[in-house]
């Protein structure tokens, strides 16, 4: 998570370690995106390929995950590690949502609507999932994306605005519809979401107090020209592993060609005014 430093994390005691720190990281106020990546998919080491060159420290920071580190360890350098850590089990959980468990513990989340709805008024409250608009470390922060508009948002909270939008990729909520393509939602007319078991746990009621609060759109801009503010419009492509999807990429030609012919139609306009 960016917004917490090495001083927060090395303030804190032994007992917030008392269970296991996954449980405490998730636990955490403002990780409520994350889901609990099994342990046996961390010890595969096949899994984590690469994440030792964008990780310091990377096997320390692995053994803090796993709750195997030295209690010897000095707290100065516990708090360290506990910043690779989270950077590491970021790195690990954008892996896992992508997964088939992962994408079905993404699902129990998505159907309690844990990361919020949209907050256009034409969608009808459809529920939102995390994105990552780069898969690089601190570049860009998690969006939420709706699948009805195909655009994307940015959460209100800043706690969960401060997330790193690489600990859930690029390609989760494209791969999680093809996935549960019966949970794609229409263009018109009302969403229905499958229900879910009631969970009623504090962390839950956090969750539920939190997606009552509207998201904030993307790429709002000042008042101006109408023809200017279109063209200055950034466009959200949805991708898989980079690759744009075809049904939607073929769509979006045909809404661009749309766009372009009204563009023309109010620069003609405001050229007459």
């Amino acid at each position: 998570m960016l917004g917490r430093t090495v001083e927060d994390v090395s303030s804190g005691s032994d007992s917030d370690y008392s269970n296991s720190w996954i449980s405490w990281f998730l636990s955490s106020k403002g990780n409520e995106y994350f889901c609990e990546v099994d342990e046996d998919y961390i010890l595969d080491r096949f899994n984590l390929t690469g994440l030792n060159n964008e990780v310091s420290n990377y096997g320390q920071a692995l053994d803090l995950i796993t709750d195997n580190l030295d209690d010897d360890i000095q707290d100065e350098l516990r708090g360290a590690l506990d910043v690779q850590a989270r950077l590491l089990y970021g790195l690990i959980h954008a892996r896992w949502i992508v997964t088939a468990r992962g994408l079905a513990k993404m699902l129990e989340k998505y159907k309690r609507v844990e990361f919020g709805r949209c907050p256009r008024v034409l969608c009808q409250s459809q529920p939102l999932l995390p994105v990552g608009l780069s898969d690089i470390p601190y570049e860009k922060s998690v969006k939420l994306y709706c699948g009805r508009c195909e655009d994307v948002y940015s959460p209100k909270s800043s706690r969960h605005g401060s997330i790193d939008g690489a600990y859930f990729g690029t390609s989760f909520p494209h791969l999680f519809f093809m996935v549960y393509p019966n949970l794609i939602p229409p263009k018109v007319g009302p969403i229905e979401i499958p229900p879910t078991r009631p969970h009623e746990s504090e962390v839950n009621k956090r969750n539920r107090r939190t997606r009552e609060e509207p998201e904030i759109p993307e790429n709002v801009t000042e008042p101006g020209s109408t023809a200017a503010a279109a063209l200055k419009a950034d466009r959200y492509r949805p991708r898989i592993y980079g690759f744009q999807v075809h049904e939607i990429a073929k769509l979006q030609r045909w809404q661009e060609a749309v766009r372009d012919r009204q563009v023309s139609r109010l620069e003609a306009l405001e050229d007459l005014s």
